[in-house]
């Protein structure tokens, strides 16, 4: 790079730090630096471009067009030259605009002389805010030296509304941090909470973009990467041999830090006028924009490990740890990109709410948050960089929507909401001795899911019979090891005793597909929801089934135990556990010690096959369990993550009722007890169809026990069962326009 050049850019980005220093309003601030930025570069025009909303741009700050253009001149995401750098995130530099793909002239803002443009992305952490144009009359295209100069300038912008520079009378470029945003993603649990943000990894936030000693940048620099790769090859010491993966994590977090093509970059940073932090901010910023544009899962990770890197890298410059000073308010709501099942739990149930951006419906901390009963939200994109420690925050899990800072007419709607909701809780509470019977005589049992020891007292307060599916994997994921049998028998004990004497029906080791234990080496399957998971890995890893069968056998201590084998496919595959589990009986009968008062064996249904399983199946079964989550996303081949697909398919569709209705027949046939365990379970209106399909026994959250109790109380199930039948024998798709229509009509 020659040196005038070098030492120009310098200039510039000095230039606008003393004007970002300087006491003025916000308008005023950007029109000064539209004015510099055009005399540094020696063009004619430079305009300033920011987003309104998600989809608008708004021309906020010009030197050399039309002034009055400014705040009137607006151009949608994608509309124009500078709609097309804002939605790919990336410069354009042509030498004649009007010939450019795209090219939309405004006459308002009297740009038709100028014929070169250069347009590049006003951008933090992969965000766009905006875009930076410069424009001048001759027909060039500008030299890469002035395209890179751009963008570091747009990055130093794009940096200082972080520090709020351009906040006040008059802003324009208002701190995002300040604004009511919106997010919309997943639910991964149900239900409503309102308080303020706990960052679960606190964002760096760099201070000082700009730098005047680049000699002096370039040793922080170097000192800094020193230490990281020092720190590199310690993790890498440490780890164990066998986790594979994590091995892997850190042989890619090597290769980065001792990457001379990283550390040039960022070094030629330094050399334009960065400060050492904001020159790896660059980089990270340049990966991240790449990872939303790269679809193959491999590089995805790489370039998240890229970023990871980056991350502990600033923080060595700058000194800001994770642990920031700031106390945890009385009412947090977790907020992280992700999060994994040991350190949610380190949280516990002082949490009124969690938000990630990553994650799945059926990830670890999604299954934790349930057993927690926490609302819970999934996929909200961009949360972590909007949001700051202390802010208000609104978490929906049931509508799947968090407002960030919202407006008080907002929050006025969202403590109504909760209101109502908490005034129904306290009806449902009334209910909690009373049975749930339909004004037609019939009961259905109703009982809770539960997977912690903190589940347990919402036996007694819920009003649910017993415990219909106890999640055994947490005890599994929330560790770095394979726990000892001893430590197992002694979890489900203590499960047994928190029931007092009510069923707990233990589901065997569930896992695989989303959910792969720490110490287990994943495998690389295209869909592994169809692959190795559940009663399949148990039954090829035989040693760990019958370490967990052990464990039970020997919590139950003389007492009744009730063990169902997850996700069967196939007869087999059901009788095969059962035999390892009479093994394990006849094994501990042979050591002395105490064995069950008594013993039921049952599996679940989630496979459509296992439905038309021969009659011997049933026969041989103590019990069944509709696993419904999975049912459904296999009855209608729907991906129950996939939001695309998971919500075009109604469980009050005609065909899978009628499929819920053959299951509940052919269980009745043997006298096999069948129940359904699912979200739809504690769904009000769905569960009393369900009820009336002939299922008897529901299991659910805790949570949900109250409101489907209430719902069935309230109906008589025949005739519920009769508005089915007629919208089935009507041709309808769907039963639920006429259910619907038939409960309006019910008393209250």
């Amino acid at each position: 790079m020659p040196e005038r050049l070098e030492t120009e850019s310098r200039k510039l980005l000095r230039r606008l730090r003393d004007t970002l220093a300087e006491p003025s309003a916000g308008q005023e601030r950007l029109d000064r630096i539209t004015h510099l930025i055009a005399d540094s570069m020696r063009t004619q025009v430079c305009s300033i471009y920011l987003f309104r909303d998600p989809e608008t741009l708004e021309l906020s700050a010009t030197e050399g067009l039309n002034p009055e253009a400014v705040h009137q001149t607006r151009l949608r995401l994608g509309e124009g030259l500078v709609g097309r750098v804002a939605r790919a995130a990336r410069p354009i530099n042509t030498g004649d605009a009007t010939q450019e793909r795209g090219f939309r002239y405004m006459p308002e803002t009297g740009e038709e002389s100028f014929s070169s443009f250069l347009g590049v992305p006003i951008q933090r952490l992969g965000e766009t805010l905006g875009v930076l144009v410069v424009q001048s009359r001759a027909a060039r295209q500008f030299s890469e030296d002035e395209v890179y100069a751009l963008e570091v300038v747009a990055m130093v912008l794009a940096e200082m509304t972080e520090l709020g520079a351009f906040v006040g009378e008059g802003a324009t470029l208002a701190r995002p941090h300040q604004q009511p945003a919106m997010f919309r993603g997943v639910t991964g649990q149900e239900g409503t909470a309102e308080g303020h943000v706990w960052l679960h990894e606190p964002r760096v936030v760099v201070t000082r973009p700009v730098a005047d000693d680049p000699d002096a940048e370039l040793e922080r620099l170097r000192a800094a990467v020193d230490r990281l790769r020092v720190s590199v090859d310690e993790m890498l010491s440490t780890a164990p041999g066998h986790d594979g993966e994590q091995l892997e994590v850190l042989q890619a977090y090597r290769m980065f830090a001792n990457s001379r093509g990283w550390m040039r970059r960022m070094e030629d940073d330094i050399a334009r006028g960065l400060s050492a932090e904001a020159a790896v901010e660059k980089e990270q910023s340049a990966a991240r924009s790449r990872m939303q544009s790269v679809a193959d899962h491999y590089l995805r990770e790489r370039l998240h490990d890229l970023d990871d890197l980056s991350n502990r890298l600033l923080r060595i410059l700058t000194g800001q740890g994770k642990d920031t000073g700031a106390e945890m308010p009385a009412d947090p709501i977790l907020v992280a990109r992700n999060i994994g099942p040991a350190e949610l739990l380190d949280y516990g149930r002082a949490l009124r709410g969690i938000v990630l951006e990553e994650g799945s419906v059926g990830s670890h901390a999604a299954v934790v948050a349930r057993a927690l009963a926490i609302p819970l939200v999934i996929g909200a994109g961009r949360v972590t960089t909007e949001a700051l420690n202390g802010d208000h925050v609104l978490v929906d899990g049931t509508e799947a929507v968090v407002h960030l800072r919202p407006e008080e007419s907002i929050s006025d709607a969202f403590r109504d909401k909760m209101a109502m909701q908490a005034e129904a809780q306290k009806r449902y509470a009334g209910l909690r001795d009373k049975p749930a019977t339909g004004r037609c005589g019939t009961r259905i049992a109703l009982q809770m899911n539960a997977g912690l020891m903190a589940d347990l007292p919402s036996l007694e307060g819920s009003g649910a019979e017993s415990v219909g599916l106890f999640r055994t994997e947490l005890q599994f994921l929330v560790n770095n090891k394979m726990p000892r049998r001893g430590e197992l028998a002694a979890i489900y004990g203590k499960v047994m005793d928190a029931a007092r004497g009510r069923k707990v029906c233990f589901r065997t080791l569930d896992i695989g597909s989303d959910k792969v234990l720490p110490y287990m080496k994943p495998r690389d399957e295209p869909n592994p929801a169809l692959g190795w998971r559940a009663i399949r890995v148990g039954l090829d890893r035989p040693g760990v089934m019958r370490m967990q069968l052990q464990a039970l056998i020997r919590a139950a201590a003389g007492r009744p135990l009730s063990v169902m084998f997850p996700f069967i496919a196939q007869m087999e595959e059901f009788a095969a556990g059962r035999d390892h589990l009479m093994r394990e009986l006849e094994r501990e009968d042979r050591l002395g010690h105490p064995l069950p008062a008594s013993v039921e064996v049952g599996a679940m249904l989630e496979t459509p096959s296992i439905a038309f399983a021969p009659r011997r199946f049933f026969e041989m079964t103590d019990f069944v369990s509709i696993g419904g989550n999975d049912l459904k996303q296999f009855f209608f081949a729907a991906d129950r993550e996939n939001e695309r697909v998971r919500r075009r398919y109604d469980t009050l569709n005609v065909s899978f009722l009628t499929f819920i209705e053959r299951i509940a027949g052919r269980a009745a046939e043997s006298g096999t007890p069948v129940s359904f365990c699912g979200e739809d379970a504690g769904r009000p209106v769905e569960a009393m169809c369900l009820a009336a399909m002939g299922l008897r026994t529901l299991s659910m959250r805790a949570a949900s026990i109250g409101p489907v109790k209430h719902m069935i109380r309230s109906v008589d199930l025949g005739e519920a069962r009769a508005v089915i039948d007629a919208a089935r024998d009507s041709g309808a798709q769907s039963v639920r326009p006429a259910v619907m229509e038939w409960l309006r009509g019910q008393a209250p």
